[in-house]
């Protein structure tokens, strides 16, 4: 029995329940009110629940009157072998041997299906992260949104919903006029200008430019000069951004370019628009929008005295043309650094007559440390020193580098030891779950060789107590899916992996696949076959929402 199945047989005999208390039409029980979870003490069973609790007061019964309730029907359903009420009402779930053990042939059926669901069925996301200024190579903090950002669009799209990858490329502003004139001085053999860009990457940069244009463009008068680096220049810097977003594993469907909307009159459109709603209003020379209404400190000035937008008015275009394309729900992935920024932004979303937390939603990042000898290293993209995606890359690798930063909630900060994920040890996280499938897929090559296949297969057999952890970690990944995709929180595949990978390990060391010596084939080692094959699917498909690999061999 599948938890999805269980989870039917559940939601029918609440329903049951409340049709012969005559609460059918007045108490509407759905799938989403029978959450199954696994106890943290599996002695207390399979899986437990607290639609009891969550029902009694609506019913006008105790949790515990409801839960006994429930349970007496719940046993005599087919394959639950017994059920329990414990505590204030919760209602323990043990399945027999025959059928928790049905779940392996389930898995190795579904294949790269099982644990994908329906949660978000058809909602259309638009999923914006990185959007580093293209004035150097991408820092551990824009390296860290690339891993969780497209992890958790792959999550997303495990539970059915249309999305839509985007990089929001910032070529408009005083940042770029710095980069432009950081490669023109460079070429012209001057110093670093004072609030300019350093590092070798400049002067690479700047020799590419002067070797794509024809003539010397040093000979050019300097406006000219600064122009011609910054419109090539900045090509080449984002060239070799999504490069390397590319070889780590991360490719965008959309590249929004923040000129657009400038050139487009797109920030024209939206004045205008918030200016119907009633929300613009003229004071001291300037155009502000009355952000104070939903919740920000202060209201905001969208146009400056001198005409120019203001940063902000840029913003309130780009969400605008986000709901115009038709995305019901908009995420954003910002640094901590952008912490003051969430207010206005959520106001400006219900400025425009939308749900903050729904149509917008902005998820705040913290730091990456990276260690090297227990030291840290430094970064800093202006001063040339800067620990770059590729500098990871090259140290521990794409796998390492994108589970190390994937594995932690986005909200505090991490430390990655260079030394650790360099080692092939139980101790390196990515390590010990990439072996674990390397071990699954050994043991496959094992039993063929010993003439084991899966042609039978018999779920009572896998008794063991050791079969029963397994069986119940596999059962865990559909929930762990959703539950990452509803909190926004792809760390939780990431752990998940990790506590099956050792649950893996243990039963490997207690249940043999393959007979020993002389020993003949039985329906026992084809049974274990099945679960040994389930184990490795489902660490392969974790992996895989991590875009990280499972290799064969290790």
């Amino acid at each position: 029995m599948t938890p999805a199945e269980l989870s039917t047989s559940l939601l029918a005999v609440v329903s049951g329940v409340l049709e012969r208390r005559g609460l059918a039409d007045e108490v509407a029980v759905t799938p989403a009110d029978v959450v199954l979870e696994r106890p943290r003490n599996l002695d207390h069973g399979d899986w437990t629940t607290n639609v009891a609790m969550k029902f009694a007061k609506r019913v006008g019964s105790s949790p515990r009157e409801l839960a006994t309730e429930i349970a007496g029907e719940l046993a005599e359903v087919d394959g639950v072998a017994d059920v329990d009420v414990a505590g204030p009402g919760f209602i323990n779930i043990r399945l027999d041997a025959a059928a928790a053990g049905l779940l392996a042939q389930s898995i190795v059926e579904q294949g790269d299906a099982y644990g994908r669901g329906d949660y978000y069925e058809g909602v259309t996301i638009d999923l914006e992260f990185v959007s580093a200024n293209p004035t150097g190579p991408i820092h551990l903090g824009g390296v860290r949104w690339a891993a969780v950002g497209d992890s958790l669009a792959r999550v997303f799209q495990a539970q059915g919903a249309l999305v839509t990858r985007e990089y929001y490329f910032n070529d408009h502003g005083g940042q770029i006029d710095r980069f432009s004139r950081s490669l023109l001085a460079r070429a012209l053999g001057e110093p670093t200008p004072e609030d300019g860009y350093g590092g070798q990457y400049i002067s690479d940069i700047a020799d590419r430019v002067m070797a794509a244009v024809d003539g010397d463009v040093r000979a050019l008068p300097r406006d000219e000069a600064q122009e011609t680096f910054r419109s090539v220049g900045v090509d080449f810097m984002f060239d070799d951004i999504k490069a390397s977003l590319h070889d780590f594993g991360v490719d965008f469907d959309v590249y929004f370019h923040e000129n657009a909307l400038h050139e487009s009159k797109a920030v024209d459109r939206a004045v205008a628009r918030l200016r119907e709603l009633g929300h613009v209003y003229e004071a001291e020379g300037a155009t502000w929008l009355r952000t104070t209404e939903f919740g920000d400190d202060r209201d905001r000035v969208i146009i400056k005295t001198d005409g120019e937008a203001a940063y902000i008015a840029g913003d309130l275009a780009y969400y605008l043309d986000k709901r115009e394309r038709g995305f019901e729900r908009n995420l954003i992935m910002l640094g901590a650094d952008h912490h003051g920024y969430v207010g206005r932004m959520m106001a400006m979303c219900a400025a425009f007559g939308d749900e903050p937390g729904v149509n917008l939603e902005i998820l705040i990042g913290q730091m990456v440390n990276l260690l090297r000898d227990g030291e840290p290293l430094r970064m800093s993209k202006r001063n040339g020193t800067v620990v770059t995606m590729e500098d990871l890359v090259d140290a521990v690798g794409v796998d390492a580098g994108r589970y190390s930063l994937v594995r932690s909630p986005v909200n505090s900060s991490i430390d990655i030891d260079l030394d650790l994920l360099t080692r092939r040890s139980n101790d390196n996280p990515v390590f010990y779950v990439q072996y674990a499938h390397a071990r699954t897929r050994a043991v496959a090559r094992n039993a063929e060789a010993a003439g084991v296949t899966r042609e039978a297969f018999d779920a009572a057999l896998l008794s063991h107590p050791t079969e029963a952890a397994l069986l119940g970690a596999l059962a865990e990944l559909p929930r762990v899916v959703r539950q990452a995709a509803e909190l926004r929180e792809p760390h939780r595949v990431a752990r998940y992996v990790e506590e099956l990978a050792g649950t893996y390990h243990r039963w490997y060391d207690s249940c043999r696949v393959t007979p020993l010596g002389d020993e003949a084939v039985t329906d026992l080692h084809r049974t274990r076959l099945w679960l040994n094959d389930a184990a490795g699917q489902v660490i392969r498909n974790g992996l895989g929402l991590l875009g990280v690999s499972a290799p064969d061999r290790m």
